[in-house]
């Protein structure tokens, strides 16, 4: 099978923002005890980090995590994070059913952030606590000092602000299982109210509000005029959430689920502009992806949880290699749409649904799912590129017209370096690929593929097996570029190009 890519300089979707490979951290499971902290692990720090998690964490390059949550927030008080850790509270999570000790709180996540190489995308409860709660931790993290809130950070050991620039207005308040779940108008005005509080306090901040918490939610699309109608002046990114699974072991069906994810980004966009010309505003409204994943392999055992415990075994999906290419092309539609998708979450980051696994006397390990995030992440930089696939397309039960390949090509004008990342979806046909082009290529700087594994295949904490490596057939004559894609493989490859006068 061929395929025929053309890609030009003068036709850019958009510059990429960094943050689009964040990630998420919340208390849940072993997530934040045993995933990030626990004092008495063998590579521990002083402070009870894990280091062998933070050099991991550091090879995925990742720019910014949101945190405490998730469900987790709606129910959190910020406050019981700070100060003395022996006079902090025990708390019931009524969300995922666990003890929450509020060992690591603010001042400690902030720490690892900094350890990390990571800002922090800070959230707020609007479930069970408002604008005043909000407002007083903005006051709290980032006032420069003389009120009594930035004077209790400073008497809990933090003289100089954290300057946390991202900030969520709680999470999924469309959603019942919430803490505090709200209707449209009900949460369209608390968000309204609460954003125009934070930003008194600091009007540098950037807001996130609660769009909608999958594509499937019967309120989708009316949740977001209604609560945009109240915030979108007040506020610079809507969030998407959407998670896919392969349930049925349909496997075609699965590696299309990265169309649905594009056209439920292209659907909130257009909402964001139909709010935009209602409103007559000069402002367009971004988009914040931060929960996105493939996830449902742990569910029975997660249900299955002896409850009130602290950091139980929960979300603790294995990939394997189909998840992986999921993964890589959810990648690719975050790119394909980098003119509005500016923040992204992978969730989670460690141990729960997560590229990163521990083991409580063992190593930290690498999933299957590690390694898209992680390319993309240190060489998806610059500018996407409009990408024109000419390529033959299949149908499945929901989406029709899938392409075999998915592609995006980034243009980073600083290295003077293109990087092409591509899906073959085909289960037996290699995919031969030629790239046509009105830059000068020079040379391959580097050529990977996953590829050749059982798509079931999966990494442990004895054995990962499933990773890239170097890949063949990549050829250049008269500046076309030739690669041929194996049948099921996740494909990076990087060239250098002669620098534009």
């Amino acid at each position: 099978m061929k395929a025929a890519i053309r890609i030009s300089e003068k036709q850019i979707i958009g510059e990429i923002d960094r943050r689009i490979y964040g990630s998420f951290i919340e208390h849940m499971g072993r997530a934040v005890y045993e995933g990030i902290y626990q004092p008495d692990h063998e590579t521990s720090d002083s402070d009870g980090f894990r280091q062998d998690v933070l050099e991991l964490v550091k090879e995925l390059n990742v720019p910014i995590i949101r945190y405490p949550g998730g469900n987790f927030l709606s129910g959190y008080n910020w406050e019981d994070g700070i100060g003395p850790r022996a006079e902090r509270p025990k708390r019931l999570d009524l969300a995922w059913r666990s003890i929450e000790t509020n060992e690591v709180g603010l001042h400690e996540y902030m720490k690892w952030a900094e350890k990390s190489n990571t800002e922090v995308n800070m959230a707020v409860n609007l479930g069970t606590r408002g604008i005043d709660a909000a407002r007083n931790l903005v006051e709290y993290c980032n006032f420069e000092g003389g009120t009594y809130w930035s004077d209790l950070r400073k008497a809990n050991g933090q003289d100089k602000p954290y300057g946390i620039k991202t900030w969520c207005l709680g999470n999924e308040m469309d959603g019942d299982w919430q803490i505090g779940h709200k209707t449209a108008e009900e949460y369209g005005r608390l968000a309204e109210e609460t954003a125009k509080a934070m930003k008194w306090v600091d009007d540098s901040i950037e807001l996130v509000v609660c769009g909608s918490s999958s594509s499937t939610r019967p309120t989708f699309v009316d949740w977001e005029l209604t609560v945009l109608d109240h915030t979108y002046e007040y506020v610079d990114y809507l969030s998407l959430h959407q998670y896919y699974d392969n349930k049925n072991d349909d496997l075609s069906g699965f590696l299309a689920k990265s169309e649905d994810m594009d056209r439920f980004i292209k659907s909130v966009a257009a909402i964001c502009d139909t709010v935009k010309a209602k409103k007559r505003s000069d402002k367009t409204l971004m988009l914040s992806f931060d929960e996105w994943n493939v996830w449902y392999h742990s569910n029975e055992e997660t249900a299955a949880q002896k409850p009130w415990t602290v950091a139980p075994h929960i979300l603790e999906d294995i990939y394997n290699f189909e998840d992986a290419l999921l993964v890589g092309s959810m990648l690719i539609t975050l790119l394909k749409n980098a003119d509005r998708v500016k923040i992204a979450c992978l969730a989670q980051l460690v141990n729960v649904i997560a590229p990163i696994m521990t083991e409580r006397d063992g190593a930290a390990w690498k999933q299957t799912i590690f390694y898209p995030y992680q390319q993309t992440s240190l060489y998806g930089i610059g500018e996407a590129l409009q990408t024109t696939v000419d390529v033959p397309t299949y149908d499945t039960e929901d989406i029709k017209n899938v392409p075999y390949l998915d592609c995006i090509t980034i243009f980073n004008r600083e290295a003077c370096e293109l990087v092409i990342f591509t899906v073959n979806k085909h289960q037996m046909d290699e995919i031969e690929v030629g790239l046509d082009t009105d830059f000068i290529i020079e040379s391959v700087i580097e050529a990977t593929e996953m590829a050749g594994y059982d798509i079931k295949a999966v990494n442990g904490p004895d054995s990962q097996p499933v990773y890239p490596k170097e890949m063949a057939g990549i050829s250049i004559q008269n500046n076309y570029l030739n690669i041929r894609t194996k049948p099921l493989s996740w494909n990076m490859v990087r060239v250098k190009v002669a620098e534009k006068s």
